[in-house]
């Protein structure tokens, strides 16, 4: 699978810009601030209909505009297929397949498979709960895209429930019944449990096929130096299997054991949203205890655990590394070289080309305030 052509419009910082690229590495050079990221944001946007930098979609449409257009080319077994996705801020983005219109941007989800690194992605180590589900439910996505529709409706389940409680919350706390109307609890619940299961029943299948893939990048990254290991851990508690009835049974009880406290406090306190993919160096957790070169390592370990766990899969997914290169030594440089140079399409970002690796320049693009030139 390789990406064919980009093209972009009110996007970020481009009015409008095409992109024509091809198979193998691609190294896109320019100064700080001109739109590098915001070109392979945008690939990844289209991949998983989200950005890697912001939460909501307002600021990828450019000041002035009323929305942005994302137009990819995408080459998978010799038959290209042309992906259209209309951004707009406040309402649903509207999107295409072939030029032809879809009934819901989610069905988009699979036609680009795309793994990308970040600077950003440090968080992974060092951040919240919350990235470490989102890489899962990512990679989960990129892996088997049913799981878009599986996320939406659990997120969507989980804000309605909020808002019931936060209803009743509100309620009482100015004179009104200690529960508020909370009729409709029961079937929220049921929802919850059942859009759940699945939920976490795919993210515990997919944390039992990337852990030795995560061992062996961080190996390969650092040099041997420390051993990496990933765990699920459940609000649920104990050792979970997969088995989607038996989730679902459990996550009815403890919903029922957590109702008093949820009722009281107004939120939803059951449920994956509240889970942790727990990242660990030999017996200690990376997150406080990492150095600076290790949390970098092991970030990039992640991304690429999920890189080779996509090609185990029979999926060839494109590669990109943003402003990678300049954070690193010149060990982890080669290192990085060398695991990644195979990729059937490899998209690197950086300010300095001689920061990347003799190994990896293939073709090369100037990024420029608003435009983009091929220069070999």
């Amino acid at each position: 699978m390789y990406v064919r052509r980009l093209e972009l419009v009110d996007f970020r910082s481009y009015p409008r810009v095409a992109v024509d690229l091809e198979p193998g590495g691609s190294v896109l050079v320019g100064p700080n601030g001109v739109g590098k990221t915001n070109l392979v944001e945008a690939l990844g946007y289209a991949a998983t209909l989200g950005s890697h930098r912001v939460a909501t979609d307002a600021p990828l449409v450019r000041a002035g505009a009323a929305s942005a257009v994302i137009r990819c080319a995408i080459v998978h077994d010799g038959r290209e297929l042309l992906v259209e996705l209309e951004i707009v801020p406040g309402k649903a983005n509207r999107a295409r397949l072939g030029r032809s219109p879809v009934r819901r941007a989610r069905d988009v989800l699979g036609a680009l498979r795309l793994v990308q690194f970040a600077p950003e992605d440090m968080e992974l180590v060092r951040g919240d709960p919350a990235e470490r589900r989102r890489y899962l439910d990512d990679l989960l996505v990129t892996r088997q895209p049913r799981f878009g529709g599986v996320r939406t409706d659990y997120d969507r389940v989980v804000k309605q429930r909020n808002a019931l409680l936060r209803t009743a919350y509100l309620s009482r706390k100015v004179g009104g019944s200690r529960g508020g109307d909370l009729s409709t609890l029961d079937v929220w619940d049921t929802h919850l449990a059942r859009h759940g299961a699945e939920l976490l029943a795919g993210r515990l299948e997919l944390v039992d096929a990337l852990a030795p893939h995560v061992a062996k990048a961080y190996d390969a990254v650092a040099a041997g130096k420390g051993a990496a290991g990933i765990a699920y851990r459940s609000g649920l508690g104990g050792a979970l299997t997969p088995d989607r009835p038996a989730l679902e049974a459990a996550l009815l009880a403890a919903l029922a054991e957590a109702r008093s406290g949820e009722i009281d406090r107004g939120v939803t306190l059951v449920g994956p949203h509240r889970d942790e993919l727990l990242l660990t160096l030999g017996p200690l957790p990376a997150k406080g205890y990492a150095s600076h070169g290790e949390s970098w390592s092991y970030a990039l370990a992640l991304r690429l655990a999920a890189y080779d766990l996509l090609r185990a899969d029979g999926i060839e997914p494109v590669l990109v590394l943003d402003d990678v290169f300049a954070e690193l030594d010149v060990g982890r440089r080669e290192r990085l070289a060398e695991l990644v140079g195979g990729a059937g399409q490899l998209l690197v970002t950086c300010a300095v080309a001689a920061d990347v690796p003799a190994g990896l320049v293939g073709a090369r693009y100037e990024v420029t305030e608003g435009d983009v030139r091929r220069a070999g």
